[in-house]
């Protein structure tokens, strides 16, 4: 992960001054799923839920594929995504994220 963070995506935009160029900045991962298959993924989302970073990420090779929601959290300074065990909090984050994605398509 980039050492600059967006935890909320709405923040930043086209003068957000980060010094990042949203529209080619891509942020890829290689994540092993329950099979043992390492797959691309590419980081398209990030939001905020009690205190807590979140991530949504698509297969970079099937974009149409589901995405994965990871929560980001930091040790001596590094990001790294963690996988999401407890129902409850999945629950709440996959249902804030379905609202998030449902304004945005409403939006387009």
């Amino acid at each position: 992960m980039s050492e600059h963070e967006h935890k909320n995506d709405e923040n930043c935009g086209d003068g957000c001054g980060c010094g990042h160029d949203h529209e080619h900045e891509e942020h890829v991962f290689l994540v092993t799923d329950e099979e043992g298959k390492e797959r691309e993924m590419v980081m398209v989302y990030t939001f905020e839920s009690e205190e807590q970073v979140y991530a949504v990420l698509l297969d970079r090779n099937d974009p149409e594929a589901d995405g994965v929601i990871f929560r980001i959290e930091e040790e001596n300074g590094e990001a790294f995504l963690v996988g999401i065990e407890d129902d409850a909090e999945w629950d709440r984050v996959t249902r804030i994220y379905e609202e998030i994605a449902q304004r945005e398509n409403q939006e387009n």
